[in-house]
């Protein structure tokens, strides 16, 4: 048995896991295109908003962690089938939210209880939504990368054009049956529209399920290796574990600490979830400490922290990036600021797919490096400029290094840590994703207030006091935000003031969260010196050492 020998099959597996994780991408987009919809029958607020985005993130996190400890007992094809379950389940629940809706005529206080059980309705449809997207990534990941262990970095950054190819069909399909504006809008009439729209993920779904009845999944690596469940836990170690499992841990905490008295404690200036989180996260360290005699692979952990910052830099802003795009867009072209996401969507699909010859000349590291270098750039063009055509500019820059940013990391781990198996690959993705939710994200919306802040009160002290709420505490500082029941009750030109102040700001930030692309620049080129200075970067391999099936690995 070699470690040389292809996968049987390989090529079928591959394009079902392409395709599973374009079924995420597109659940992904379809919440962003309903939610304004989702508002208007139900009533909620932007914060709520908030929480329904939020529910199909955080269980990610929580689900390919956790899957990522036991899925070569539990099996990949077991997995998968799991994922296939929970996004058909996640598009049943949702659509059970209209039948909450009140009868016309129906008294004010039926009303509002049928708007808050439509609410926790489309909340956990979302969860579950989030733990698919997450299982699905716990599978794909280490399959592909096991299935292609000679070209990991390369395979791993074609997969993931699987979601830049999701969000492109989900806008082009979400587009047109628009209500209103979508070609095949005339098809789907009736009082409530969005249910079709969210309805459109069964398609993908019922196909990656259909091929994975096909696939025959390969023996993880490291499992085929002999590398023992114990040294797997190793390459993580006890700061590793603390790190992961706290961040998960705090944000778990978050969103169920006020049920179980958590929610209005604090300690030492951090609030009673973040330090049960926290305490969570020592606690585990301590247990990988103990069982594994590791604290981890220091570049492993190192690569966690960064990891923090790319989220922040990719998810975190990408939102602006495009929000600051629409107004021109619709002006310049008359478009719609849906064909955003298919534009920036498109660069990252192109780039991806045809990532192998740039993989080979510069290796992970140097693609890393090259990224921040032009994210960097598209955010100062961003936000230097106003115009249509340089906005575009500013943004095909953005896209370019966007592109490489995650399945690099993914491929570089992967290289470098293949006895870690799927848990050091799944684990930098938890962590990504759960540190953008939990620190970055609220770090970009602080900047962002101040910014707003600072703005208004240097234009004029009245109209900030008119329209700021009171000062609101963060570990950095107090701030003060636009209270939006307080704008509703000024004029037209102080509405228009306070929104050209809100524009100038989020261009302020993106210029300020440039140091973020520029701080991990820094950190990647001390990781590509390391590497020099020890005989240049080379993908590590685990040679097949044992055909016996190992004890810690249960076939499909």
């Amino acid at each position: 048995m070699s470690s040389a020998a292809p996968i049987a099959g390989r090529r079928w597996l591959f394009l079902t896991c392409f395709v599973a994780l374009v079924t995420t991408a597109f659940a992904f987009l379809t919440r962003i295109f309903v939610i304004d919809a989702w508002a208007a029958d139900f009533g909620f607020d932007k914060v709520q908003a908030g929480q329904l985005l939020g529910a199909g993130l955080w269980p990610f996190a929580v689900s390919i962690v956790l899957f990522s400890l036991v899925i070569d007992r539990f099996g990949y094809g077991r997995a998968l089938a799991v994922a296939f379950a929970f996004h058909v389940i996640s598009v049943g629940v949702t659509l059970c939210a209209p039948l909450m809706m009140a009868e016309p005529g129906a008294g004010a206080e039926a009303v509002l209880t049928a708007k808050e059980r439509g609410f926790q309705i489309l909340y956990w449809g979302s969860v579950v939504a989030g733990l698919a997207a997450g299982t699905v990534e716990a599978v794909i990941n280490p399959v592909i990368a096991t299935a292609y262990a000679h070209n990991k970095a390369k395979w791993l950054t074609i997969l993931h054009a699987g979601w830049a190819g999701g969000i492109v069909l989900a806008a082009l399909l979400l587009l047109a049956v628009q209500p209103g504006t979508g070609l095949l809008a005339g098809l789907f009439n009736g009082p409530v529209t969005w249910p079709w729209q969210v309805a459109l993920l069964l398609v993908p779904t019922l196909i990656y399920g259909a091929m994975a009845l096909r696939c025959r999944f390969p023996v993880n690596e490291r499992v085929a290796a002999g590398v023992s469940y114990r040294e797997m836990l190793s390459e993580v170690g006890g700061l590793g574990a603390f790190i992961a499992v706290g961040l998960v841990a705090w944000e778990l905490a978050r969103v169920f600490g006020p049920a179980v008295g958590l929610g209005g404690l604090e300690l030492g200036g951090l609030p009673g979830t973040a330090v049960a989180g926290l305490g969570l996260g020592v606690l585990a360290g301590l247990g990988f400490l103990v069982y594994t005699g590791s604290l981890g692979r220091p570049l492993f952990v190192f690569l966690l922290l960064v990891m923090v910052l790319l989220a922040t830099t990719e998810l975190g802003t990408d939102s602006w990036i495009k929000d600051l795009m629409k107004e021109p867009m619709r002006a310049a072209f008359g478009l719609d600021s849906g064909w955003v996401l298919v534009f920036s969507a498109s660069v990252m699909l192109l780039l991806r797919v045809g990532s192998g010859p740039l993989v080979r000349l510069l290796n992970p590291v140097g693609l890393l490096l090259l990224s921040c270098v032009f994210v960097a750039a598209g955010m100062v063009t961003l936000s230097k400029v106003s115009a249509a055509s340089a906005i575009l500019i500013g943004a095909s820059l953005y896209a370019i290094g966007q592109a490489y940013f995650w399945p690099m990391t993914l491929g570089l781990v992967s290289e470098r840590f293949p006895k870690g198996g799927a848990l050091t690959l799944n684990a930098i993705a938890g962590v990504g994703l759960i540190g953008v939710g939990i620190l970055g994200n609220p770090l970009l919306g602080y900047i962002q207030d101040r910014e707003v802040e600072t703005g208004l009160v240097a234009l004029s002290s009245e109209v900030a006091d008119g329209v700021l709420s009171e000062p609101k505490p963060y570990v950095l500082g107090e701030y003060r935000s636009v209270d939006p029941e307080k704008l509703k009750l000024t004029d037209d030109r102080t509405g228009a003031m306070v929104s050209a102040v809100q524009a100038d700001a989020k261009r302020g930030v993106l210029l300020k969260v440039a140091a973020l692309p520029l701080t991990m620049l820094v950190c990647y080129v001390g990781l590509w010196l390391y590497f020099r200075a020890n005989g240049g970067y080379r993908a590590e391999s685990l040679p097949v050492t044992r055909d016996e099936t190992p004890r810690d690995y249960r076939p499909v």
